[in-house]
């Protein structure tokens, strides 16, 4: 079957946060786009959730906030951990000295369709549901394109520039012989989803005690649960039974007993095996790679979709006016990993940090309870430090981006 083809001055391949991101601020931007997406929809469960204050400044700045935050979310304010049944409250987001001062919690299905949706109101921009890149297209060392198969067939999209959106496992980055340097993880995750028990306390993070680490996210009426495992452990666990891994998440965090019976079968519980690596070059020539298929990211401060936004938008800033001139440079693709690399090099060895001493299976770690007077002191001394540096580092991040002034006026033409 003879593949048909599209033109389109950039193509992306992947429809997650990074892609979409960048395909909406380049199409509303004047740039025709195509993006790529290889699913019929955006209904895949135990994604990264947390819309960060930097993102929510940046919806801000496109004039979306007030749109976003009428979906159904949860604002998050501070975070807190319970270590051995002390709770602690590490970060504090209202301690923020400017702009948004919470943390949103929402389904990223939700958040993907609103930027789609967003994005589709510009007429050149295109999104392909169904739609999967098998190849990358060459003229020398050129890489002009992507083959794809849909519904009908075979595919071509020729364009000026071809972006690797498409995650951690990305396609698109094998197909171009670029390899990522894996910075090796000891931890697994396990996701599942448990209600709320009535009279549940504040929300909590997580719970931390000498054996486990067991995750709550709050959203609505039940919790985006997790339990840190050792990495390759759960086929061991899943020998040790139901009731084990049951009793496993009670013993760490008491409140759940009467809602974790709702547990009741395997297939309730999906492993997320964590990575978190690097690309050292995330470009070739006509060719980027951005958000988890440059940079993986563990599931430590929920930072991975905020910096798969960032990325995108900073590619848009530096990209946008080489492709409305029909070319974009090796030099202006390297601007753009200059630009993100430096906060990307700075948040993963502090991931690698938590999961080497709290975030990780058999943790040791413990606290006296009631906590001894001394301890307390400490604690009042210390937490409105970590607070506002901890604000600072989750929710804006190391260098969190904007707009910049020429893609506005771009994009307000």
């Amino acid at each position: 079957m003879t593949a048909r083809m599209l033109r389109a001055q950039c193509c992306i391949a992947g429809g997650g946060p990074a892609g979409l991101m960048l395909g909406f601020l380049l199409a509303r931007a004047g740039v025709k786009v195509v993006v790529l997406e290889k699913h019929a929809d955006f209904l895949r469960d135990f994604r990264g959730d947390t819309i960060h204050p930097s993102t929510i400044d940046l919806l801000d700045q496109l004039g979306l906030k007030e749109r976003f935050l009428e979906l159904p979310h949860d604002d998050i304010e501070t975070l807190d951990i319970v270590v051995s049944g002390n709770r602690i409250r590490p970060v504090d987001f209202s301690r923020l000295h400017k702009g948004t001062r919470f943390l949103a919690l929402m389904p990223q299905w939700d958040f993907l369709y609103f930027i789609s949706t967003e994005a589709a109101k510009h007429p050149n921009f295109t999104l392909l549901m169904s739609t999967e890149v098998t190849g990358l297209l060459r003229e020398g060392e050129r890489i002009v394109g992507v083959t794809a198969t849909d519904v009908d067939g075979p595919l071509e999209i020729r364009a000026d520039l071809t972006v690797a959106a498409d995650g951690r496992s990305s396609v698109v980055r094998e197909a171009s012989g670029l390899v990522a340097e894996d910075f090796g993880v000891g931890i697994d995750v396990l996701w599942f989803t448990l209600p709320k028990p009535q009279n549940s306390p504040p929300a909590t993070l997580g719970y931390i005690d000498r054996h486990s680490m067991v995750i709550t996210i709050p959203r609505g009426d039940h919790f985006q649960a997790g339990l840190i495992i050792p990495k390759g452990g759960f086929d061991e666990i899943r020998q040790g039974g139901l009731d084990a891994f049951r009793q496993r998440l009670v013993d760490t965090a008491a409140f759940l007993e009467p809602v974790v019976p709702t547990i009741a079968d395997w297939d309730q519980v999906k492993l997320l095996s964590v990575q978190v690596n690097r690309l050292d070059r995330w470009y070739q020539p006509s060719f980027l790679c951005i958000g988890d298929a440059a940079h993986a990211m563990s599931p430590a401060f929920g930072v991975g979709v905020n910096y798969a936004i960032q990325d995108a938008v900073a590619a848009a800033n530096y990209l946008t006016v080489p492709l409305l001139g029909g070319r974009v440079s090796e030099r202006e693709l390297a601007r753009v990993q200059r630009r993100r690399l430096w906060p990307v090099k700075r948040i993963q060895p502090i991931q690698l940090l938590l999961h080497k001493t709290i975030a990780r299976p058999g943790s040791g770690v413990a606290l006296p309870t009631p906590l001894p007077r001394r301890t307390r002191l400490l604690l009042k001394i210390a937490l409105p430090i970590v607070q506002r540096l901890a604000a600072r580092l989750v929710g804006r991040g190391f260098r969190p981006e904007r707009v910049s002034r020429e893609l506005q006026r771009l994009s307000a033409h």
